[in-house]
């Protein structure tokens, strides 16, 4: 297991960052300012960042330098895989008293129970106990069905009213000593939004953010066209392309039942747990691909909907207008249910 914020997903859209010379225009009295590239491991998992310096930007060497001290922040206040972040020490507290928190963490706590909210409690930062009882947590995997008093032991401690936050002097309350935060459904997101953030206060206004798959861009590629994101198809062991995207200005996010579960008796159990349940979800969505402002959104949607399922989760999608890409298996064969101009973006690169 990684030493780092859990990725109970599979890593499941392509970066695709290809040269696209068709949009070059023959106008141009300057040649392109070339993208720089960086990348490296955080949360347990890789990152990469490109972008078109400007000629105030800091060396890539320098910017690097930020981006990894910002990532390992992150990390120290949201892993809880690190037994000294500021999460893992909160979830070891055993008390019920408020516990004053950073502005980070109460960030990303605000918009973790927002989105629970809106998801009709599909997406639960409470449901780390379950997660782990499965096997798919910080603790070893161990390929076996929990008993049903456990699973309903572990769902006790889960509950969007498990946890009450405070503004004024940042703080959080458990509503139970025992309660359990896992933010690995959101973090990475927060973690692209912050280094895309860290791009635009340098004065960077085109660059790509991905983290473990999680991706924010801004602006366009180095001959002014879209970035292209390719969205893996949903087949355990193999790596091809099952769509392409053309994205400028937005954020996206990627989660699948596909890659990471195990089977017993024939039967595949997933990594995404349904807390109503307790029991891993059964719902033949195998992907969903979800597109917003933020890559915290993003996230925590892309998850709420592998819950949620393509019935609950198209409705709600279109409630909010939601661009999603819902990718269903029923007997072998796949098909597509989208929503809210998703098409749009897949229809600009066809046509680029």
């Amino acid at each position: 297991m990684h030493p780092s914020i859990p990725r109970p997903r599979a890593l499941i859209a392509l970066i695709a960052l290809l040269a696209a010379g068709a949009g070059f225009s023959l106008l141009r009295s300057e040649p392109p300012v070339p993208e720089l590239h960086m990348s490296g491991r955080t949360m347990g998992t890789t990152y990469n960042v490109k972008y078109r310096p400007t000629q105030n930007t800091p060396s890539l060497k320098a910017m690097q330098i930020e981006v990894d001290a910002l990532l390992a922040e992150i990390n120290h206040t949201m892993s809880t895989y690190d037994p000294e972040s500021e999460l893992s020490r909160l979830n070891r507290l055993r008390t019920t008293d408020w516990v004053a928190t950073s502005t980070s963490l109460l960030a990303v706590l605000k918009a973790a129970l927002e989105i629970g909210t809106q998801s009709e409690g599909a997406f639960d930062i409470t449901v780390g106990p379950l997660v782990n009882l499965w096997g798919f947590g910080p603790e070893s995997h161990p390929d076996r069905i929990p008993l049903e008093r456990d699973i309903a032991a572990a769902r006790m401690r889960s509950g969007l009213d498990k946890v009450t936050l405070r503004d004024t002097q940042p703080a959080i309350r458990k509503h139970r000593p025992d309660v359990f935060l896992d933010l690995s459904g959101i973090a990475k997101g927060y973690g692209v939004d912050r280094v895309a953030e860290l791009m635009t206060a340098h004065g960077i206004e085109h660059y790509m953010v991905e983290i473990g798959g999680e991706i924010r861009v801004r602006g366009l590629k180095e001959h002014d066209t879209p970035w292209r994101i390719a969205i893996e198809k949903p087949l355990p062991g193999e790596r091809s392309v099952h769509t392409m995207l053309a994205l400028s200005d937005i954020a996206l996010a990627t989660s699948g039942n596909y890659r990471n579960f195990f089977e017993i008796a024939g039967r595949r159990y997933s990594h995404t747990i349904d807390p109503t349940t307790g029991w891993p979800v059964d719902n033949h969505l195998v992907s969903v691909t979800v597109l917003a402002d933020t890559s915290m959104r993003a996230d925590a949607w892309a998850t709420a909907f592998q819950v949620l399922g393509p019935e609950r989760g198209m409705a709600i999608a279109e409630r909010l207008n939601l661009p999603v890409l819902f990718v269903i298996e029923r007997d072998g064969q796949f098909e597509e249910q989208v929503c809210c101009a998703f098409q749009r973006y897949r229809r600009q690169e066809e046509l680029s």
